[in-house]
């Protein structure tokens, strides 16, 4: 069994749980085999999946006033294969010792980089093999390419049906495309019982100086004068960046003046009044399945949740490098999986706002059943996607790639005899398999 090295980069909870959630697909012998690296604190992110003993909490790696020259020093000082290298900078030496010398003394037999040009080429200088995850976006820059071709193999956390048509060839083919990795709750959640955990976090809000201002008790709220039961939108952001999705709430608010408005996660205090429950929550799973609409940024692990969900999706991307959320906010639309914001607009200008009439739109019928078409309305295309893509929540692609790392004793052995068969990509001293 080969021992496994896992670096996260500290930027957002992601690759952390993204970390974990790898893990956690493995046996339980198989996961002590495991080391995380990340410079993320404790409070940021705990794992559930691995022993806070197979982390290595790294030295952070922010720029210092020592420094002999800083992260970004321009034309003629900095190197075209890197996108950040300070000079001089104790805190990166000793992460980079940090990391060399676990590995060296753990005796981990391959990285995998959760990202990192910087600690992927310290691997690849130091003959370390590693695999590079690949995050949606356009990353067609000098250093991604490089990174892209030392490592042994690619790994795209996300289908292949949402990659990029301006993706390289030979980026795809050395690939692999692990799907959408999420932890199942295995608690069912019933509309009732989704209903309980509302007015909970209704009282929760009544008792907060920054409640919206006419929030009244949750049976009110959710049916209007005539007895009818009034749509809930779950507006759900992450920690990574929430700016773009809460600068939609005035305007939210403006298009469904009668909807409750339910916000999870962190939010601008000045736009708190624009929604109706403010809250964070450990499971966004009973919001995702029972909520009417469901507005989000294109975080992975926020996309991986609702994925296989039909409630109506309407994404908002947040502004990330190499275009990263808007890639997949593209995608998400391109494969009739999601409403852009404008899309959703329009549709609720002509329709008044019908949940019923907006799954139709996005999934070509109803919103418990199988999805379809976005452009259905224009294309009056109803062709289902196959039952098996619907249900396949199970993480096949990603557990086979993380079992097969217990089925070989070797990285060797592992690389020509598991790998290589499944790239489209191979190199040039072409090994007989």
């Amino acid at each position: 069994m080969m021992r496994i090295g896992y670096y996260a980069h500290h930027h957002g909870s992601g690759h952390c749980r993204q970390a974990d959630k790898l893990a956690a697909l493995l046996p339980n012998d198989a996961r002590a085999q495991l080391t995380v690296f990340t410079s993320l604190d404790i409070n940021s992110y705990r794992f559930t999946a691995i022993d806070e003993q197979q982390i290595v909490r790294l030295n952070a790696e922010d720029e210092r006033p020592d420094d002999i020259l800083a992260g970004r020093a321009g034309q003629y000082w900095q190197p075209a294969s890197l996108h950040y290298s300070p000079v001089g900078n104790s805190d990166i030496q000793k992460r980079s010792h940090q990391i060399l010398d676990t590995i060296f003394l753990g005796n981990i037999d391959l990285m995998i980089i959760d990202v990192s040009v910087e600690v992927a080429m310290l691997c690849r200088a130091a003959s370390i093999p590693y695999l590079y995850v690949r995050l949606p976006g356009i990353r067609d820059d000098a250093p991604h390419l490089g990174v892209f071709a030392g490592a042994l193999a690619l790994l795209a956390p996300y289908p292949k049906a949402l990659e990029s048509a301006q993706t390289s060839e030979w980026v795809c083919g050395k690939t692999l495309y692990l799907d959408f990795i999420y932890s199942q709750k295995t608690e069912s959640y019933t509309y009732e019982s989704f209903i309980d955990i509302l007015a909970k976090l209704s009282v929760d809000n009544e008792n907060s100086d920054l409640k919206s201002t006419n929030l009244p008790a949750i049976e009110t709220q959710l049916t209007d004068k005539s007895g009818a039961t009034i749509p809930i939108i779950t507006v759900i952001k992450g920690y990574g960046g929430h700016k773009a999705i809460d600068e939609k709430l005035p305007e939210l608010r403006s298009l469904l003046p009668d909807t409750l408005i339910v916000s999870l996660g962190p939010i601008d205090d000045e736009k708190r009044c624009y929604v109706d429950i403010s809250a964070e929550v450990d499971d966004v799973t009973p919001f995702i399945c029972h909520s009417d609409y469901l507005m989000m940024a294109c975080g992975l692990n926020a996309v991986a949740q609702a994925y296989h969900y039909d409630t109506p999706l309407i994404v908002v991307p947040d502004d990330r490098p190499h275009n990263e959320q808007a890639v997949m906010a593209e995608a998400l639309v391109t494969q009739n999986k999601a409403l852009n914001w404008q899309q959703f607009k329009t549709l609720m200008s002509v329709n008044d706002g019908q949940p019923e009439f907006i799954a139709q739109i996005i999934h070509g019928q109803s919103k418990q059943h199988p999805t379809t078409s976005v452009d259905s309305i224009e294309k009056n295309n109803s062709e289902e996607d196959s039952i098996e893509e619907i249900n396949a929540v199970t993480p096949i692609a990603a557990q086979a790639f993380m079992h097969s790392i217990t089925d070989y004793p070797t990285t060797k052995l592992w690389f020509e005899k598991w790998l290589l068969p499944r790239l489209n990509l191979a190199p040039e001293s072409t090994i007989e398999f």
